[in-house]
């Protein structure tokens, strides 16, 4: 049965991935890679793990030479997105790209794909402006709405909202520059492009590691708006002023609770043993409640200790290292 369709097929209707070992039926896998390439989701990986699947394995299952060729493309096109050397000629209909690596001192650019030859800045990545200084990035055409286009002028300033808002939900990845449509409804706030892959956080357009929402930059997981610089501050305050009190209270606790709670736990969860579990006599019973209270009650002391002796330290670190710094910042 094909975990995907759910439908029974025979042995041959299943081909074998070189990248790992899940096993779905062909017509399902060709469908799978159809919509993963023409949303230029590249490289695609597994539809069952992360793993990514093998070019080869992609050639072999594309039914069509246009996709493969797409799957090629947006390959190449990754690995050049991910070059920070790498510039793309601004020319409507042209995908040209330029490696301009040690083009700073000299940002004049000249696209190399025959019968273009556009000139465009290195910095900017606009069209040459030699009389000027860089200009920031125009929105583009097709983020502007209609309404916004052929409103009167008693009309003009719901366009213009409307405009704004459309410009919240549409912003460009901070590496590559790609548009990256999302709804501005306070959801994740942690996005991935799909063009480099690059990790970026949807309020302050940076590149972020996992721990970015655990700093005190005033982003959060979830949210329309980072925090504002009081907030921020006086978050930070009450951290550092609150942190030996909650620190206490939180230990004092999770000490009685682990050192206690285990052997309760044990207690109760033996006796009512699991499928397959033959049933106990009484005597059996009470000596095998009696060995995992005492086993627990060895053990758990130890838990509590590691808990402690690790996550205090840890969150002292955390308060009155990180975001004592940021305060004084």
């Amino acid at each position: 049965e094909c975990p995907l369709c759910l439908l029974p097929q025979p042995p041959e209707a299943f081909p074998t991935l070189a990248s790992c070992s899940h096993r779905s039926c062909w017509a399902c896998l060709e469908q799978y890679l159809c919509l993963a390439v023409s949303e230029s989701r590249v490289p695609v990986s597994c539809p069952h793990c992360p793993t990514v699947l093998h070019p080869s394995d992609v050639h072999r299952l594309l039914p069509e030479p246009a996709l493969r060729d797409k799957y090629e493309e947006f390959l190449l096109r990754r690995l050049l997105v991910a070059d920070p050397g790498t510039r793309w000629c601004p020319a409507p209909d042209c995908s040209y790209a330029v490696f301009a690596h040690g083009c700073a001192e000299c940002p004049r650019l000249t696209c190399g794909r025959e019968g273009c030859g556009t000139e465009f800045c290195y910095h900017c990545r606009q069209p040459w402006h030699p009389d000027g200084p860089c200009a920031p990035v125009p929105l583009a055409p097709s983020l502007a709405t209609p309404a916004a286009q052929l409103a009167q002028p008693e009309e003009l300033a719901h366009g213009e909202a409307l405009a704004q808002t459309e410009a919240e939900d549409i912003k460009v990845c901070p590496r590559c520059s790609a548009f990256i449509m999302k709804i501005n409804d306070g959801s994740c706030n942690r996005m991935n492009c799909t063009m480099c892959g690059c990790l970026f956080c949807w309020l302050c357009l940076r590149e972020i590691s996992d721990v970015h929402f655990l700093s005190p930059s005033g982003c959060t997981f979830w949210g329309k708006r980072p925090w504002s610089r009081t907030r921020r501050i006086l978050w930070q305050l009450g951290m550092v002023l609150g942190a030996p009190m909650v620190i206490s209270l939180a230990a004092g606790v999770a000490v009685p609770v682990i050192t206690i709670g285990i052997p309760i736990y044990m207690g109760r969860k033996v006796p009512a043993g699991g499928p397959g579990v033959p049933v106990l006599s009484g005597c059996q019973q009470c000596l095998s409640v009696t060995s995992s209270v005492l086993l627990s009650l060895c053990v758990s002391p130890i838990i509590t200790a590691l808990t402690v002796g690790v996550g205090v330290p840890l969150v002292l670190t955390y308060v009155y290292g990180t975001v004592m710094l940021s305060l004084c910042r």
